[in-house]
């Protein structure tokens, strides 16, 4: 259902989503958090005491994060008695901590929130097998010189491969298909070919290129210092050099050697945060706030996990559905890149009669959107992916591309490992 009351959107930022590289960048999760977190609560016409909530999304948080939420909170100086907590939605936790945050303000339990995602997916952890963890504990277990030695007779070396915590959560545990094999599936269902994947994806490089030149993400992004003081501007994912050449010479990575995704026109794996300011009416008036935008409603759907990056088509269907609205009332359209076979399939299925009628409960085709009207500025394959970040980033960016444009309403969408999709409709504030 619709919120209930109006929920404002009042400032919100992000970090610059840093490309991991092979080891555990310079911030976890939290960091990244508190980095974002910092510069924006303290612009605020309030005191950080003031939020009611904080809500963040984050799908893997460190050991040492346990309900990142509250640890971020009580960082950025919210206070003891600032309730805080952590959602998990994989892709899409930044986008459900909205969600949630915005039921909260509709409801009045809540009437001041700072909610958004942060993810440092190079700070995954690398395990130990199940076979190891087995021998340590008999090991420990193991009482006296002769209990060890017996031990140790028992210990394989092969144990000691190390498992990748990473593809592990890339990888469905129910279809047994990584997010990579499920984009395959579905741009060889609607027929997404090789070159239009890689031409999708070098337009992502240069418009993520031509926003950065034009200062686009000014407002949008703050700086983040590391502890040993290099700061941090931009996106690092960008591929000035990128061109549909180049990306035709990479070899496919899920679906060897005939599949058509690659690392390519994938997203990239990154950190970073994002964070909404969000309030309801009686905070706007007591704190004298200037409004940006309202988030409208937000939309979950859910379908066969092998079809995974279908999950926007879905839920936006039922989105334009209950407002009574068609693809030609939104002016603008955030979908996150995850995969580019994946962003092709779903304006696909929209075009199609077929799956419109079978599967969207739609009477025929949704219809076109048009491709200056989808991710001006790169997305996921240029700028990366934090999975628990981007749900909340595409809103931000959305709502800045209406305020620029002068536009009214936008949609945000994505889809989300385990077979659903999640969508957001959002307006910029007109007075």
């Amino acid at each position: 259902m619709p919120y209930t009351q109006n929920v404002y959107i009042i400032d919100g930022c992000r970090t610059p989503f840093l490309k991991a590289a092979g080891r555990p960048g310079p911030f976890a999760a939290a960091d990244l958090a508190v980095a974002a977190g910092q510069p924006l609560v303290a612009r605020q016409a309030f005191a950080p005491e003031d939020f009611d909530e904080v809500i963040i999304g984050c799908v893997g948080p460190g050991v040492e994060e346990a309900n990142i939420g509250r640890v971020v909170s009580l960082r950025l100086g919210c206070g003891d008695s600032t309730p805080a907590w952590t959602v998990a939605r994989n892709c899409a936790s930044g986008m459900q901590a909205l969600d949630s945050a915005a039921a909260n303000i509709a409801s009045k339990r809540s009437d001041l929130v700072l909610a958004g995602g942060t993810e440092a997916m190079s700070h995954a952890p690398v395990l130990f097998s199940r076979a190891f963890v087995n021998w340590l504990a008999d090991w420990a277990g193991a009482s006296g010189m002769p209990g060890k030695l017996k031990a140790l007779a028992r210990f394989k070396p092969s144990s000691l491969a190390p498992v990748i915590g990473l593809l592990k959560g890339l990888t469905d545990p129910v279809v047994g298909l990584s997010m990579g094999q499920t984009a395959e599936q579905i741009a060889h269902r609607f027929g997404i070919s090789r070159e239009a994947m890689d031409a999708f994806a070098h337009a992502s490089h240069e418009r993520l290129a031509a926003a950065a030149d034009r200062g686009v993400f000014d407002r949008e992004m703050v700086p983040i210092f590391d502890p040993d003081g290099n700061c941090y501007r931009h996106d690092q994912g960008l591929r000035r050099d990128s061109s549909e050449e180049k990306l035709a010479q990479l070899k496919p990575v899920f679906d060897r050697p005939a599949g058509c995704v690659t690392a390519g026109n994938s997203a990239q794996v990154s950190d970073g945060c994002a964070w909404l300011v969000l309030a309801g009416r009686a905070a706007v008036e007591r704190h004298g706030l200037k409004v940006r935008g309202r988030l409208l409603d937000c939309q979950w759907a859910a379908l066969d996990p092998a079809q995974m990056g279908l999950g926007p088509a879905h839920a936006v269907a039922r989105l334009l559905h209950r407002h009574g609205l068609g693809i030609k009332d939104i002016d603008y359209w955030e979908i996150n890149e995850a995969f580019a076979g994946q962003v092709l399939a779903c304006l696909a299925a929209w075009r199609s009669d077929a799956y419109c009628r079978r599967f969207l409960n739609w009477p025929g085709a949704l219809g076109e959107i048009r491709h200056e009207r989808l991710n001006l500025d790169g997305g996921g394959i240029s700028m990366g992916h934090p999975v628990g970040a981007s749900g909340a980033r595409i809103v931000l960016h959305a709502l800045g591309v209406l305020e620029r444009k002068q536009w009214r309403r936008a949609i945000a969408t994505l889809c989300i490992g385990g077979g659903q999709g999640g969508a957001m409709l959002l307006e910029r504030a007109t007075a």
